[in-house]
């Protein structure tokens, strides 16, 4: 079963209880958006000298310290990147190719793994791909849906790539430890905390920051995870909330979106906050289908919800911590079914320009 089918599959569930509490290559290049006057195309300084801002020109070699290196987080806020499913292997030089196309076409700063790809030398293809075409990653360690311990390989392997490739700590700015690992109950809250703080302190001298990807749900069942909260250098959001049992269309989901968001401003201790995991579908299929008989899901709406996030751009960077940045879930159709901004043959289905400033 696809990832994301078994992910949404989950959100079902955890939705309808949270309620209770309160690819392809793409091919063609049509420009992008809604003409917006106010979209704003000069991009400030900030963004300009430092990595991985829009317009930054990448040095032939990486410099011998990180000091100004990395872009201040109040610079991250709106649109930042993408989610790119990793379970097919891409070849180094797909990767190039689709990370040149987020940057130079979307201008997206990030690239956010999702899911494994247990190749060796993967992420080493991963690191130089992102250094050549001067993106950012935020890394996975990946827990899977069946149990085992196969994590423990993935978090020693990547640890040892961030190590060995000398380019790993000027484009890998964040390492998730899992996606949805609270939902799932893969550990205790506490055992997450702890292997969090060790994972932290692994890297630590490499400036590489650790974060669990995950629901406000998930840290609301239980009163442990606030651990988890404590332990993490930013917050990670799932947000989905075409699965909430009010939906209805993409264009009324702002109070939904702001319903998790304000819980996350309470409880997060002031961190940053990202939307890793964040869209809306085009299509439903058995395991993406909504609580609401209401919610509508098709290309109309899925460019919608990216144009509810352009117009509250404004509130997203006021947001404490440094304002909220959102990644697309996800690149490509062919690598998630509905959430992909290019469909299964490589077209773009909707304009898409989001705002990376405002």
């Amino acid at each position: 079963m696809n990832s994301f089918l078994r992910t949404c599959v989950r959100l079902l569930f955890a939705i309808v209880v949270f309620r209770s509490f309160s690819g392809a290559s793409p091919v063609n290049s049509t420009k992008t958006i809604d003409d917006d006057d106010e979209q704003e195309n000069n991009v400030s300084d900030r963004l300009t000298g430092c990595f991985p801002g829009i317009g930054f020109q990448m040095p032939q070699s990486p410099p011998s310290s990180l000091d100004g290196w990395w872009c201040n987080l109040n610079s991250e806020y709106a649109f930042v990147g993408f989610s790119y499913e990793v379970e097919q292997c891409q070849s180094f030089s797909t990767l190039k190719r689709d990370f040149t196309d987020i940057k130079q076409r979307f201008r997206g700063r990030y690239v956010r793994i999702y899911g494994a790809c247990d190749r060796k030398g993967f992420y080493d293809d991963v690191i130089n791909a992102a250094w050549q075409t001067g993106i950012g990653i935020h890394a996975l360690i990946w827990f899977g849906f069946n149990g085992g311990s196969a994590w423990k390989t993935r978090r020693d392997a990547l640890v040892g790539t961030l190590y060995s490739n000398r380019l790993a700590k000027f484009v890998v700015r964040v390492v998730q430890f899992g996606s949805e690992p609270l939902f799932d109950g893969v550990l205790s809250p506490n055992d997450l905390a702890e292997q969090v703080r060790e994972l932290k302190a692994r890297i630590g001298s490499l400036r590489i920051q650790v974060t669990v990807s995950d629901m406000a749900y998930s840290y609301q069942k239980s009163g442990e995870a606030r651990s988890v909260m404590s332990a993490i250098d930013i917050i990670d959001v799932h947000m989905l909330p075409f699965f909430a049992n009010d939906a209805s269309t993409a264009r009324n989901a702002w109070p939904i979106v702001q319903r998790d968001l304000n819980w996350f401003i309470q409880n997060g201790e002031g961190k940053k906050i990202y939307f890793s995991q964040n869209g809306w579908p085009s299509v439903t299929y058995p395991g993406v289908e909504p609580n609401s008989k209401n919610a509508v899901a098709n290309v109309q709406n899925e460019r919608d919800y990216y144009n509810l996030l352009d117009a509250h751009c404004s509130y997203l960077k006021s947001v404490p911590g440094g304002g909220v940045g959102w990644f697309a879930h996800i690149y490509s159709d062919n690598q998630e079914p509905g959430y992909g901004i290019y469909d299964t043959r490589g077209n773009l289905k909707f304009p898409f320009s989001p705002r990376v400033t405002c």
